[in-house]
């Protein structure tokens, strides 16, 4: 179980409600002695009434009716109690699961970049959901069952061994064996569960990606190919689940078994004492209760310890990601205020998961509140300098500067904080056209949102729909179009007036019209913000304040959009050919 000693800081926050449900777990269980104790001595009356006189046969009968009223009375307060065990520890482990969610998503969110792209995201949502579910098992109806179970015992045996010694050691002789078995049998569930879970994982990954690209797959015929892999992962998934409900049904069978002859050991042994007259006739229905009292204790042995072993293998799972240290650590607990002046010196840059050397010193300066524009080829290594500037990676050669400081030693949250990002993958959630926009802002007012449309030319579109800016988009945005997506994005990026704002290639899907009304816009509301223009076209960097050409992760030319045209060089080229076009 050291997989699961991760747990016990949680368990130590609800320690008190679960120290008064073991307390309320012993006294009820105590309080369940009353009726095998008081049902022996109604049959000892009752064996007893018929040679007895008339007086004798009424205090008999007042003897009966106050022994009922005992075990009416104990088993009333110990369902009662029994009910106040439960509210107890099964909310406690409702509380667990719920920190252990957070704890879990958390480190999600802390995790960097390259984390995401080493991970998939159905395995992920796997761990999160049915590997923590998994361990609220263990942390809620496991450890009620076994307080429960080892209260019982620690009440019953004793009781048994003292009402009839010799009866009671053959009672308990199968108990050792089933424990045995147990152990046994429980090594084997740990290393299936794991197998299940892992196939889980596969399963749910294999969903999400089907999901998420539909349009892909109807649109290229796909639907049989991945039906038929789906098939072959859910056949494999059922049968690792079936080799582990084949160990897992050893349980109750050994149970009865078991069972069975501790009742056959009591009639038979005990039937011989009370001939020899060693016993009273009582004393057989009560060890017949206590050993039925025992019943569901033994048959908790093997849950419990079937509930436990999954809940190791999914803690395991859990730990895996809980134990990485984030690549990227923020170095400055203090506050930091960002300005947005942005320098980089023979920077070097080397992507780990895939050896692409994206930047080869590569050196710029932008001063606070300027405009740059970055162009360049695919894989030019544009967008890597903004991942940069966002610290989703830390470099290892050279030197990033905000503001002249270092950026590792700036407040990560400040420094993220303080910029506006448009992906070139426009990200829309699945919420409200009105809330998408707003995530940049949380308490923009909608006078704020239907502004920020308007500088990002998306105000028209959106009142067009039947619920304007209450329209519900479908998943990653699917309800809109690739240029209105963008334009989205880009309203949710200047609602935060940033003081560094990032465009990488987010006007690639609209029309030369639109991108210029756009651009015009930024203007006027990004004055006072560093902007820096990720692009292929030569109309999104023309009137910014300085331009770079990127090859190769080099800079190959750099000035303004007039010095670049004089030196006939790419930009030049590129210019010539998109006027072209454009003609």
């Amino acid at each position: 179980m050291k997989e699961l000693k991760k747990l016990n800081k949680l368990f130590a926050k609800y320690k008190w409600q679960l120290i008064g449900g073991v307390i309320v777990t012993i006294i009820s269980r105590v309080l369940s002695l009353v009726l095998p104790k008081y049902v022996g001595e109604i049959i000892n009356l009752l064996s007893d009434y018929t040679d007895a006189s008339e007086a004798q046969k009424e205090v008999i009968g007042d003897q009966l009716t106050i022994y009922i009223l005992y075990i009416l009375g104990a088993t009333l307060l110990a369902a009662g109690l029994t009910f106040i065990m439960r509210q107890l520890i099964i909310v406690v482990s409702r509380h667990l699961e719920y920190d252990l969610k957070n704890i879990v998503y958390q480190q999600y969110q802390r995790l960097s970049l390259g984390f995401y792209k080493q991970n998939r995201t159905g395995d992920l949502m796997n761990r999160i959901s049915e590997d923590v579910s998994k361990v609220r098992m263990y942390m809620g109806p496991a450890i009620m069952y076994s307080i429960n179970m080892l209260t019982l015992f620690a009440v019953v045996i004793p009781a048994m061994i003292n009402t009839a010694p010799t009866l009671a050691v053959y009672t308990i002789i199968p108990l050792p064996i089933l424990s045995v078995a147990i152990y046994v049998i429980s090594r084997e569930i740990n290393k299936r569960s794991t197998l299940v879970q892992e196939y889980l994982s596969n399963l749910n990954t294999i969903s999400q990606e089907s999901f998420s690209g539909i349009s892909v797959i109807k649109a290229y015929n796909l639907a049989p190919q991945m039906t038929e892999q789906f098939t072959d992962v859910a056949n494999d998934s059922k049968d690792k689940n079936i080799d582990l409900a084949r160990i897992q049904a050893l349980f109750f069978p050994l149970m009865v078994l078991l069972i069975g002859l501790s009742n056959i050991m009591v009639i038979y042994i005990g039937g011989k004492q009370v001939i020899d007259g060693v016993i009273d006739v009582g004393t057989i229905p009560e060890f017949l209760i206590y050993v039925n009292m025992l019943t569901w204790p033994v048959a908790i042995v093997g849950w419990v310890t079937n509930m436990i072993q999954q809940a190791e293998a999914s803690q395991k799972r859990i730990n895996e990601f809980l134990d990485i240290e984030p690549a990227i650590q923020n170095l400055n607990e203090a506050s930091t205020k960002v300005k947005g002046s942005i320098a980089f010196d023979k920077v070097n840059f080397i992507y780990e998961d895939t050896n692409i050397h994206a930047l080869k010193d590569i050196s710029f300066e932008i001063e606070a509140g300027k405009t740059l524009a970055i162009l360049g080829k695919t894989g030019s290594g544009k967008s890597t300098i903004l991942e940069l500037i966002g610290r989703l990676y830390d470099i290892e050669n050279g030197s990033l500067t905000i503001d002249n400081k270092e950026i590792r030693s700036l407040n990560l949250d400040d420094l993220r904080s303080s910029i506006g990002y448009v992906p070139q993958d426009a990200f829309l959630f699945s919420d409200t056209i009105g809330n998408n926009i707003a995530f940049g802002k949380k308490d923009a007012s909608q006078e704020e949102i239907e502004t920020a449309a308007k500088n990002a030319v998306v105000h028209k579109n959106i009142t067009n729909f039947t619920k304007g800016y209450e329209t519900v988009l479908g998943e990653r945005g699917i309800t809109l179009s690739g240029g209105q997506k963008q334009r989205v994005s880009i309203a949710r990026a200047i609602i935060k007036k940033p003081q560094i704002l990032l465009f990488d290639d987010c006007l690639s899907a609209v029309d030369t019209e639109t991108e210029e009304k756009i651009l015009n816009n930024l203007k006027k509301v990004t004055q006072d913000t560093t902007t820096i223009i990720v692009s292929h076209r030569v109309s999104s960097a023309k009137n910014a304040d300085q331009i770079i050409v990127l090859d190769d992760g080099k800079i190959i030319e750099r000035g303004n959009h007039d010095s670049l045209l004089n030196e006939n060089g790419y930009y030049a080229e590129l210019f010539a050919n998109q006027m072209l076009e454009e003609e």
